[in-house]
């Protein structure tokens, strides 16, 4: 009932309890928006202008026009009780489909390869340890470490790594996450140089290239991986 026990026993005092005797606040909120002004809202932030708009840029897009509708946290509140909270760039929300499932039969058929960051002497700088595998034999075909990250360093890892393991035309696909080393445009002119097909992780998504990842995570929790910087 949302009352405590001591406060029912003082309202039945003397005669039974007829009524409801919690106090209700009837007094009107003063500040609270009219229905037409949360109309005004909905109307403008759907308008063509404004339709592909946060309220971080309507609201100040309004007063220099000399329109004062409601804060911007208002308009939020607005969007959200009338579903209006949703993608409002211009297209639809980007979509990204999982990779291609791809199979390996035999060595040399996929790579698998990403960077992991390795602790300097230096607070805040690392080095990068670029290592490319097997995904069929679970052999480390290639790896260098660098004190920096660059498509250029990929490259010429990949160049070696095809070089020693005479990999042919065609005969390859390397997959990878989407970061700027693995889209760069040296390692891309390289791959396709090469005529080695690619093959991208969705982003944010670490589960699409689980065996450089899963590796990383055995290397680093070892006993024998060191604790000090390198």
């Amino acid at each position: 009932m949302g009352i405590s026990a001591r406060t029912y026993q003082r309202w039945n005092r003397g005669e039974g309890l007829s009524e409801d005797l919690r106090l209700h606040n009837t007094a009107p909120v003063h500040n609270q928006l009219s229905e037409a002004i949360k109309q005004e809202i909905i109307t403008v932030i759907n308008k063509p202008e404004y339709s592909a708009l946060t309220p971080h840029q309507i609201v100040p897009r309004l007063l220099d026009l000399g329109c004062y509708l409601a804060s911007e946290s208002t308009f939020y509140r607005v969007m959200k009780a009338h579903n209006q909270l949703k993608h409002r760039a211009k297209g639809a929300a980007g979509q990204h489909n999982k990779p291609q499932s791809l199979k390996a039969t035999q060595a040399n058929q996929i790579y698998s390869w990403d960077i992991t960051y390795l602790l300097s002497p230096v607070k805040g700088q690392y080095f990068y340890l670029y290592m490319v595998m097997d995904i069929y034999s679970r052999k480390i075909v290639g790896w260098q470490v660098h004190d920096a990250e660059s498509s250029a360093h990929a490259a010429d890892l990949i160049e070696d790594i095809a070089r020693r393991e005479n990999i042919d035309k065609k005969q390859l696909v390397i997959h990878s996450d989407n970061g700027s080393p693995m889209k760069g445009a040296t390692l891309r002119a390289k791959l396709v140089d090469l005529d080695i097909a690619t093959s991208f992780s969705r982003p944010r998504v670490s589960n699409d290239n689980p065996y450089s990842e899963s590796l990383f995570k055995t290397v680093k929790y070892h006993h024998t991986f060191p604790e000090n910087p390198f």
